[in-house]
């Protein structure tokens, strides 16, 4: 028994002696001849980010989601370009640290801010801001992107009218089964649902709970379930909140809402991303605004959340961050003061640290860490 123990222990040591973790990261480039999506390596003991690769001949890659192997990267593209929008796809080689384009499709709405893969990887959604629409598409086996097969808009209004005079779809949220997906609607106050059926060539199809009404000014944006797949909750931008729903059949019951900022503010508020830890034992949200901070909470058995503290990114505009599968690792793009940012997580606590060494790149919007 004690040499299958020793034998055991020396197999997990070469496997992780072999591990590599990249962190890959979309921006606002604004110029496609310049940068757009970079490739970094994660020391797992320091937190040290070293640059590996980059990729340009690509308009402002805003959003990036991965395959569940890893090797293929899509990215919402020539997003914030008036009347245009579309989602491009990339093969990543980890042996020769390379990101290489395959193609892109026009989405047909207006500046996609978010990408969603279903589960088989044959289907990607976008999510399309501007003028409020969600796109379908089909993908083959090699990561090439087809034409779309269904697209939505939507008309909706709510009662900021600088913000909310139409609809605005900022993300695109599959249930924990894949048999549903979330639409959060910032113009509509809705978190509207589909019925998803990936053999359908029309995935998207009515469902009992066509949508979640919001508090009006709310301003839904980000989404998440919890890993029990029992609660899911909503960062609201406009009023600075969370939402926090009981979950079963594609249906939301609202038990709590709580506020994500650490001060009130007079004007409206600007919070942006929502992620839970692995664990599901901690929700954290970032707010840009007056604040750009993290706001952490501990998740309690029955949902609802509690308030710990407020974490500093040490930079602007947090946009976007991300968990890694250990839950060791959460690290910030900060947007405006173009870093990106990287902090160790206590498991117990939940409370974060910064790592010293942060790196710059220019006004980076999305970033994912996936072990290899």
């Amino acid at each position: 028994m004690q040499r299958l123990t020793l034998l055991l222990l020396i197999v997990c040591n070469i496997l992780l002696m072999h591990a590599q973790t990249f962190v890959f990261i979309g921006t606002y480039n604004i110029d496609k001849t310049k940068e757009g999506i970079y490739v970094y390596e994660l020391d797992t003991i320091t937190g040290k980010l070293t640059k590996i690769t980059s990729i340009n001949n690509v308009l402002n890659p805003s959003f990036l989601t991965l395959s569940q192997n890893g090797k293929l990267l899509f990215a919402c593209t020539d997003t914030r370009t008036p009347k245009d929008g579309s989602v491009s796809s990339f093969v990543f080689d980890k042996n020769n640290k390379s990101l290489t384009f395959i193609n892109k499709q026009k989405t047909g709405g207006e500046n996609p801010v978010y990408i969603s893969l279903n589960s088989t990887e044959k289907i990607l959604l976008s999510a399309n801001y501007t003028d409020g629409s969600v796109s379908v598409f089909p993908i083959d086996n090699n990561g090439k992107i087809s034409v779309p097969t269904q697209f939505i808009q939507y008309q909706d209004s709510s009662i900021y009218t600088a913000r909310q005079s139409s609809s605005h779809i900022h993300s695109a949220v599959f249930s924990p089964d894949y048999h549903f997906i979330f639409l959060p609607d910032l113009g509509a106050d809705k978190i509207r649902c589909y019925a998803f059926h990936s053999l359908q060539q029309e995935p998207l199809q009515v469902n009992s709970y066509a949508f979640t009404k919001t508090v009006a000014g709310s301003g839904p944006r980000h989404f998440t379930f919890h890993p029990n797949k029992k609660f899911a909750y909503c960062i609201e931008e406009l009023s600075g909140t969370i939402t926090a729903y009981r979950y079963k059949d594609g249906k939301l019951d609202s038990i709590q809402r709580i506020s994500s900022h650490k001060e009130k503010h007079k004007d409206v508020l600007s919070s942006a991303d929502i992620h839970i830890s692995p664990d599901g034992r901690f929700l954290y949200a970032s707010n840009r605004s007056e604040e750009n901070n993290i706001a952490i909470f501990s998740i309690k058995e029955n949902g609802t959340l509690k308030y710990i503290t407020h974490q500093s990114t040490f930079g602007t505009i947090p946009r976007n961050f991300t968990i890694d599968d250990s839950g060791k690792f959460l690290i910030v793009a900060n947007q405006k003061s173009g870093s990106i940012v990287v902090f160790k997580r206590n498991a117990k606590t939940g409370l974060l640290k910064k790592i010293k060494n942060d790196i710059s790149v220019d006004s980076p919007s999305c970033v994912i860490i996936r072990k290899y």
